[in-house]
């Protein structure tokens, strides 16, 4: 076995330990299951993860970063008072950004965690989309997993989403049960792909 088969190895062995959480964190509980959903729709299901969303948000905070770097290095060059113009439309730039940020994780990314695509196998078609999102209030047991599939060509789209408590995927210690889990992202998945064919 050569060095990269055995890093390989090793990856594939931190990667499939199970994971364990402080089962009273409500966002680690969240992330956990988030993940598993992940991993099931990508390693189980072979889709490729798209991070198109992902790059819109570091787009718009790159820009109003920018806003920030220039407005501290012309301050460097030209002290305060003949700053002062610079600044002010430096600062209410970041600050309408960070507005624009805000819109677009609200109304564009809506909790969605996962995008993945379904590669049509002779690229010819554009791909199908697949959006996960997920919902745990709270001091709430009820987890909520919603999928979304857009097809490609027709763009039309159809959803589904279970509700199940936590309980369901965490044993007593806090370490998330990947057999119990898989099943209800799979039996998502599978509805709404059958709903899609018919």
């Amino acid at each position: 076995m050569g060095k990269e088969d055995l890093k390989t190895q090793q990856w594939k062995n931190i990667e499939e330990k199970p994971v364990k959480i402080d089962k009273w964190d409500t966002a680690a509980l969240k992330n956990a299951l988030d993940d598993g959903a992940k991993k099931v729709m990508l390693d189980k299901f072979g889709f490729k993860e798209s991070h198109s969303l992902m790059d819109g948000r570091l787009f718009i905070c790159t820009i109003a970063v920018g806003f920030a770097m220039f407005a501290l290095i012309w301050d460097y060059f030209n002290p305060f008072p003949e700053s002062r113009p610079v600044l002010i439309i430096c600062v209410l730039s970041y600050f309408f950004l960070m507005g624009v940020l805000t819109v677009y994780t609200t109304y564009k990314e809506k909790g969605i965690f996962l995008v993945a695509l379904d590669k049509d196998r002779a690229g010819v078609d554009p791909d199908n989309r697949w959006e996960l999102s997920s919902i745990l209030k709270k001091y709430d047991d009820k987890y909520t997993l919603s999928m979304n599939f857009i097809d490609g060509t027709s763009r039309k789209s159809r959803s589904g989403k279970i509700t199940k408590s936590v309980a369901e995927f965490f044993d007593e210690n806090g370490t998330l049960c990947i057999d119990r889990y898989e099943p209800e992202v799979r039996m998502l998945q599978n509805r709404i792909a059958t709903d899609k064919k018919e």
